[in-house]
């Protein structure tokens, strides 16, 4: 939106409230603010976008006040909202116990384009999406911009479910702002399901926008477009994909959870209990991105393997995208692991880049360069520090151990005392920290839980976090599965006592065999795949 038409809209807005709220009020002033709040007996307030609220003056509102706005806009709805129409401003009341008015909240509602510039490759596959964050992060902003987008870039049929009118808002005419998206009103928000079904029967869309699908009527219905082939774009109540798996209510989005009982022989090649929760059925949504904050976007490009992974509590790591608010790039910060070396990861990024895209794109590579090399802090939990300790100085890892949560990058859990839900866990959690488990407190598996943790690759430019036990490890590890693809049994090159020792405990986890043979200098393990050779 242009500044000229955010003036505009904010002239409409300005028609509508009382004269004490004007006279205190500037264009430059209202740059970043994001709602304008009169509460009966209280001073005007305005709240920022990052969290200042400023008081207007020091006459109170009064009912005249709430009735100059009310008497200037449409009836509220059933859910207390209405709108200015031909803006993307909303008005929303506060009630007495009579059903009187008694506190309104002017939501300032502003086109932000480039929000979805760093995630605009994900938006054209096709592929549904589900947005997930807490309120005011921007989630309806970048619905209203991939509507734009998929409409008008990519000339689909696009329906906007719009129960709030928050998407495209208030008036019959939607807002620019979708661009050739079409807009389906919800008179009431228990309606919301049966509109998202009535769009799909009568108005052959290829594309769904949906904002907020919050209850299982509508996650029911969710799974109806999606089982019929119709591309849907949809927010949902949740901070995060694992707070949404949780939720008994719309975890079906994801695929939904079921507790399934194993076999002796399944729960002991998992290493787990016998009694596990997995995965019900395929999930909704092929894509789930959480919205950290306005320019943080964690991307989990797979929803069925995503869900799987923390099911079974093993280490999840979604793609981090960044927005630059001043020019609009993509800042991609997190690269894939597969790649073996930094040059590498670097240059597959940059060959990522699409030179006719008419976003801009920049990279630093001095700037991720330097990130990589920066020193994560871990907190242990039931892990010896000892042996933590000193595998960070033998492989001159660039981290540190830290004694407090809340400054830690990631944590490293022993996993026969995260059962029950440890409540240090829950935090770490809950502060977005990765969590690797180590099954026993051996120098072997700490140190493959680190180099896991701290994405060492075996690369020519890593070599120095490498000695003559790691690449025995290493040939252990291939060898291990080797016997899982079906070999009958596979020999290792010779090495000493104290690391066949350590062979010997890698083969034992993955509960298979392992024979030391040979003599002298020519001792090394032979591991099969049954109990008898």
């Amino acid at each position: 939106m242009s500044n000229l038409q955010f003036q505009n809209d904010l002239d409409r807005l300005m028609e509508v409230v009382p004269d004490k709220v004007k006279r205190h009020v500037s264009y430059e002033q209202m740059d970043d603010v994001i709602e304008i709040v009169l509460d009966i007996g209280r001073a005007p307030e305005i709240r920022h976008a990052g969290g200042k609220i400023e008081y207007l003056g020091t006459d109170i509102v009064n009912y005249d006040d709430i009735k100059f706005v009310t008497d200037r806009i449409q009836n509220f709805t059933s859910d207390n909202r209405s709108g200015i129409p031909g803006t993307l401003h909303r008005i929303s009341a506060i009630r007495n116990r009579q059903g009187k008015i008694v506190g309104l909240t002017c939501r300032i509602g502003r086109v932000v384009t480039g929000t979805i510039a760093c995630i605009k490759d994900f938006c054209m596959m096709g592929k549904s999406i589900l947005f997930l964050g807490r309120p005011g992060v921007g989630k309806t902003t970048k619905l209203r911009e991939i509507s734009r987008l998929v409409a008008d870039e990519l000339g689909k049929r696009v329906v906007v479910v719009d129960t709030s009118n928050e998407i495209a808002g208030d008036g019959d005419t939607p807002h620019p702002a979708i661009g050739h998206a079409r807009r389906m009103q919800v008179s009431q928000p228990q309606f919301q399901k049966d509109i998202m079904i009535e769009a799909v029967e009568n108005h052959t869309p290829e594309v769904i926008v949906v904002d907020e699908i919050g209850t299982e009527e509508e996650a029911q219905a969710a799974r109806t477009i999606a089982e019929r082939g119709v591309m849907l774009i949809a927010t949902a109540h949740g901070n995060s994909l694992e707070s949404l798996i949780k939720n008994p209510t719309l975890s079906d989005l994801v695929g939904g959870i079921q507790s399934v009982t194993l076999g002796d022989d399944e729960a002991r090649r998992r290493s787990s209990q016998k009694t596990v929760l997995e995965r019900e059925k395929q999930p909704t949504f092929d894509i789930v991105i959480e919205i950290l904050d306005r320019n943080t976007l964690a991307v989990y490009k797979d929803t069925s393997e995503a869900v799987d992974y923390i099911l079974r509590g093993w280490p999840i790591r979604p793609e981090i995208r960044k927005v630059d608010n001043t020019v609009k790039e993509e800042v991609p910060t997190e690269v894939p692991k597969a790649q073996p070396t930094i040059s590498e990861q670097i240059q597959a990024l940059e060959e990522k880049i699409n030179p006719s895209d008419s976003l801009k794109f920049s990279f630093s590579r001095q700037k991720y360069v330097e990130e990589a090399k920066a020193y994560k802090k871990i907190y242990l939990y039931a892990v010896s520090r000892t042996i933590v300790e000193k595998v960070i100085e033998r492989l001159d890892l660039n981290a540190e151990i830290t004694r407090n949560l809340d400054e830690a990058d990631i944590v490293i859990a022993h996993k026969n005392f995260a059962k029950g839900g440890a409540k240090i866990l829950s935090t770490a959690n809950e502060y977005r920290l990765q969590i690797f488990y180590i099954k026993t407190n051996s120098m072997a598996q700490i140190q493959k839980v680190l180099k896991d943790a701290l994405d060492i690759e075996n690369s020519s430019s890593l070599q120095g976090y490498y000695d003559e036990a790691e690449r025995a490890l290493d040939e252990a590890k291939n060898a291990i599965n080797k016997i899982l693809a079906g070999a009958e049994n596979v020999e290792l090159q010779p090495q000493n006592q104290q690391i066949r020792k350590l062979q010997h405990e890698l083969v034992e986890q993955h509960n298979l065999i392992s024979k030391s043979v040979g003599e002298g200098a020519q001792r090394h393990l032979r591991i099969v795949g049954g109990k008898n050779e």
